[in-house]
């Protein structure tokens, strides 16, 4: 099994940064790809940004030009999600998520969530 945990939220102003850090354990070498999700209240929860085993990233539009994400250089089982020119609207919990391929099955295994407050 795969377990996240992710760190790095908190309340900052419009236009402020956050780095996210969602770290893998466990059985990393089935991990294809982590991406990061977020769920606002009273909304869907929607992928924000996604990266595979090849390096290669996915930006989702809301947040392309203010979000990258990144494999960490010195751990490469950290994930980053930078956070530039945050805007209120980002304001949700943040899940990280890995598509796992395990030997018989391939499961989505996420992390607890942290929370991500922007104030106008």
């Amino acid at each position: 099994q795969v377990q996240l945990e992710e760190t790095g939220g908190g309340l900052v102003q419009a236009g402020g940064s956050l780095q996210l850090t969602c770290t893998a354990s466990g059985s990393t070498d089935s991990i294809n790809a982590i991406g990061w999700y977020r769920q606002a209240p009273g909304k869907k929860r929607e992928v924000v940004a996604a990266i595979g085993s090849s390096g290669r990233t996915n930006i989702k539009d809301p947040v392309k030009g203010r979000f990258t994400i990144s494999r960490d250089v010195a751990n490469k089982n950290t994930i980053i999600l930078q956070m530039n020119n945050l805007k209120p609207e980002d304001t949700a919990v943040y899940y990280c998520n890995a598509e796992c391929h395990y030997a018989d099955h391939v499961a989505l295994e996420w992390g607890q969530g942290t929370q991500v407050t922007v104030s106008s």
